[in-house]
């Protein structure tokens, strides 16, 4: 089978769940085209998105003249779909999250990607994120494209669904990917019950060779890792504010910031005022080689969000047999059990962060080592990648028929 990926950016470090999904499904035997609006540059380390984006189609880099040739062909070819797509996109626009003239703009990038497609001979289109790209997917289709459907992730979708349209593009898709339970009931909220049947549970899922490496104990040296985005939802501030507190109390340790973002100048300045420079490094955007390495010297990873849809990163720490501590939100209850694979803390709490971390650093290895056995036998009954795969491929197929 011939199936399209769109994404608004690919690959991207921070979305690699996306790219093994891709591969996973080519293992299965699927030809996978690969559509996105830009890629991303300045910013891959891992060979492996060097490769993607190399076979990867940009929307953006064909541009302006090959963008309003390609509008040109379609409104030539399919007059009367084209303007009843245009007239969708005014509807898409009308008390929307951006301005009119974003949903016309994607409309050009749909006439872009539906003549692609139609060359590719795509039988199907998936994109990534409730957001314009499920839009961009949804007026392809007007046009004449392919069935499609798209995965929604949260947290931002489930912000402001009515601003994004979501029910509308629910409503033409042949089915909507939810990541976990939680994802779904927000889904439910947005859509009326005839459409509930569309809404699918397909976990992220990671391959066996991220965590097919030699089995090891937790290091005695009281490390803490946090991987991810430098950015407000992941909480990264306030994980500061309860290492000032355990630094208060005498308590030795070493936090590691794995990853850049957006609120690194902040983050920097916050690690400044506590007097936390020997304490806390930042590593920038590191490989995925080197996010394994990380976890694997930690003795637990952190991430205290207040906002997520379930982090890929807490997949991998419990898949590399480390506890995790994280918060009592969205889909991270269904995978983290407290005492037995890792702790939960109330989002927004300094207090229960702090006091969170100072039970890791007081545990001894093996007490470490036992959660990471249970969060690695939880991690890879629910997230292997190629089971995943597996069930979306079946809704790739029967949505072809």
């Amino acid at each position: 089978m011939r199936v399209a990926y769109f994404i608004n950016q690919y690959p991207k470090v921070s979305h690699s769940f996306i790219r093994r999904e891709i591969l996973a499904l080519e293992r299965l035997g699927m030809t996978i085209q690969r559509i996105a609006l830009r890629g991303g540059k300045g910013e891959l380390v891992d060979q492996e998105d060097l490769e993607e984006q190399a076979n990867t189609q940009y929307v953006l880099e064909s541009g302006v003249f090959a963008l309003l040739s390609a509008v040109l062909k379609v409104l030539i070819s399919t007059p009367i779909r084209f303007f009843m797509t245009f007239k969708l996109a005014l509807k898409m626009g009308w008390n929307a999250d951006r301005p009119l003239v974003f949903h016309l703009i994607y409309l050009v990038e749909a006439c872009q990607a539906f003549l692609w497609m139609r060359s590719f001979g795509a039988q199907h289109v998936h994109a990534h994120f409730g957001s314009n790209s499920a839009e961009v997917v949804m007026l392809a289709h007007a046009l004449g494209g392919p069935p499609y459907s798209f995965t929604v992730h949260g947290p931002e979708e489930f912000d402001k669904p009515q601003t994004l349209k979501l029910a509308e593009k629910i409503r033409q898709a042949s089915f909507v990917v939810a990541i976990s339970s939680f994802g779904r009931s927000q889904l439910y909220r947005w859509i009326a019950h005839e459409y509930w049947h569309k809404v699918k549970i397909v976990h992220c899922g990671l391959e066996q060779s991220f965590y097919d490496v030699a089995s090891s104990l937790p290091p005695h040296k009281a490390r803490l890792v946090c991987v991810g985005r430098l950015c407000e939802q992941k909480g990264q501030l306030l994980l500061l504010e309860a290492c000032r507190m355990l630094k208060e109390k005498g308590l030795e340790f070493e936090l590691v910031l794995a990853g850049d973002g957006e609120m690194r100048p902040e983050v920097e300045r916050a690690i400044k005022a506590y007097g936390l420079d020997a304490n806390v490094k930042i590593t920038g955007w590191i490989s995925s080689k080197q996010v394994r390495d990380e976890i694997l010297a930690s003795q637990a990873m952190v991430l205290p969000s207040f906002a997520e849809g379930l982090p890929v990163v807490i997949m991998e720490a419990m898949a590399l047999k480390r506890p995790v501590i994280s918060t009592y939100i969205a889909g991270v209850p269904e995978l983290v059990i407290p005492g037995e694979n890792g702790w939960l803390v109330p989002a927004g709490s300094v207090l229960e962060l702090s006091n969170a971390i100072e039970q890791v650093l007081s545990a001894s290895v093996q007490q470490l080592s036992d959660m990471g056995e249970a969060a690695y036998t939880r991690v890879t009954q629910r997230h292997s990648i190629d089971t995943e795969a597996g069930k979306l491929a079946a809704l790739f197929l029967e949505s072809a028929r």
